[in-house]
């Protein structure tokens, strides 16, 4: 008997340390990695960890800690005080402990076990973030909206999850400085290794609302814990003597856009002139549309729009009554003209061959969250004969065919997939390099997930089991060898 229960223990001890080393390991052995230079395969220079959604949930769900911890056995005490006869005593007793074991436990272990979900949920994103840190080194980190689970949490359980989020999820991970997201910041890439901690952060819905219910107040604890809602940094490369024939350095723009109240009606106008305002300042800051040793990064929540069937997620727009605001209570996509301001004002993609680089507008790349499913597609203008008539469109990147037609403009959108365990713990992984010979920014996508966070959780309980029983047997065999 005992030399089968060591034979368990041995294939225990196997299974557990190759699942554990798996686990940890997972980006290698599903061969994830950043995308090299095409020209050189050399690793790029800037190498974006994208994760979409974590959207932390909270306490919320979980009894009041005000409330008695046995309601039933508080009220047994107290009918108890009430005179009666011994026959209704014990029918009153009877019926408490018929509540308790009906009502009072069950409603107990869900809490401890909603708590345990909580905890293991923070630690299945953190695993996640931790692993392809170390594992693949990015030079910049983004998340792209949702880091919490609901805009209408009280402030305190918005400070609670946004420690959760910096002290489990995204551990070691900075909050970029008011005095980089404060203005204007041009540095050389790849010269400060502080940026491989600090973690973008973008305001998803979730942390701060749609445009009906975006207030000034949401927008400011959001931004005390995570970061600025708008800004824009920028990072240029050194010169190439041998082959850098251009007369400023290469220059990579991430703009970080809070696009959810561009669309109308909008509960606060303030809120949403300041976005415009924002996104004006860009397109004056930038340097001429013709000058494509310059690649814009757009992060952003919501994604553009597109025609139903090229995505999971259709067009959908949902208001709030009129007693209410009017203001933009849901939405899928951002509305058609929202998004054709964003490609026309920041790309300056306006299909007009007699303006400036004929109308192309600007190089650059799209990320964004919020359709938990992820998107890859391509956006363009084609042409038409009455230039009135020409519309934005949008195709799936891996079978578009606009994408290869250099004479009308058009830029990649990827919606990236949540990294939450329902969508498979996924992360992308964006690289960008500055390529010599065609004198432009070149960018390559490719992702990696881990998994639903069952695996996690079921390695970890195989570990906890193989442990326990490993423990055991040492003492059996120590009180044994004393024997």
């Amino acid at each position: 008997m005992i030399q089968y229960l060591q034979r368990a223990l041995l294939v225990l001890i196997i299974l557990s340390t190759g699942s554990t080393v798996y686990l940890y390991n997972y980006s290698a052995f599903h061969r994830c990695a950043f995308p090299l230079q095409a020209d050189t395969h050399d690793p790029a220079p800037f190498r974006l960890l994208a994760l979409g959604d974590p959207q932390l949930e909270g306490d919320s769900s979980l009894p009041n800690p005000d409330d008695a911890l046995f309601p039933s056995i508080v009220n047994l005490w107290q009918d108890l005080a009430e005179p009666a006869s011994i026959a209704q005593r014990l029918q009153v007793t009877q019926q408490s402990l018929a509540n308790l074991l009906a009502s009072d436990l069950p409603r107990i272990l869900q809490s401890y076990r909603k708590r345990l979900d909580l905890l293991g949920n923070d630690y299945y994103l953190a695993h996640i973030y931790r692993t392809l840190h170390r594992n693949l080194d990015p030079t910049h980190v983004t998340v792209l909206g949702d880091l919490l689970g609901s805009q209408w949490v009280s402030d305190e359980e918005f400070q609670s999850r946004g420690w959760r989020y910096w002290q489990r999820a995204f551990q070691d991970g900075l909050r970029v400085d008011d005095e980089i997201s404060g203005g204007i910041q041009i540095g050389n890439l790849g010269q400060d290794d502080t940026w491989k901690s600090r973690i973008i952060n973008v305001a998803g819905n979730h942390d701060v609302g749609y445009a009906g219910d975006m207030n000034k107040e949401r927008i400011q604890r959001f931004e005390k814990i995570f970061g600025k809602t708008n800004w824009e940094t920028r990072f240029r490369l050194g010169r190439d003597s041998e082959t850098n024939i251009t007369a400023d350095p290469p220059e990579l723009r991430i703009v970080v856009l809070n696009s959810l109240n561009l669309d109308t009606p909008a509960v606060d106008p303030d809120l949403q002139r300041d976005t415009y305002g924002f996104i004006n300042n860009i397109i004056v800051a930038s340097r001429p549309v013709e000058d494509e040793t310059t690649g814009t990064i757009l992060l952003t929540h919501l994604p553009l729009h597109k025609v139903e069937g090229i995505c999971v997620d259709r067009p959908f727009f949902d208001f709030y009554d009129e007693d209410e605001g009017s203001g933009v209570k849901e939405q899928n996509h951002l509305s058609y003209n929202a998004g054709k301001g964003i490609l026309e004002g920041i790309y300056g993609m306006s299909g007009n061959p007699q303006a400036p680089h004929a109308g192309l507008g600007r190089n650059g790349i799209i990320l964004t969250g919020h359709d938990h499913e992820g998107c890859d597609v391509y956006h363009h203008l084609p042409y038409h004969p009455d230039p009135d008539s020409r519309a934005w469109s949008a195709e799936r990147w891996a079978t578009s065919t606009s994408r290869l037609d250099k004479t009308i403009p058009g830029i990649r959108e990827i919606t990236v997939r949540s990294m939450m365990g329902e969508f498979g713990g996924n992360a992308g992984l964006l690289s960008a390099w500055f390529d010599y010979h065609s004198q432009r920014w070149r960018f390559e996508y490719s992702t990696c997930s881990l998994g639903v966070q069952h695996v996690w959780w079921a390695i970890h309980v195989l570990d906890l089991v193989t442990i326990g029983l490993a423990s055991l047997a040492a003492l059996g065999n120590f009180y044994s060898a004393g024997a």
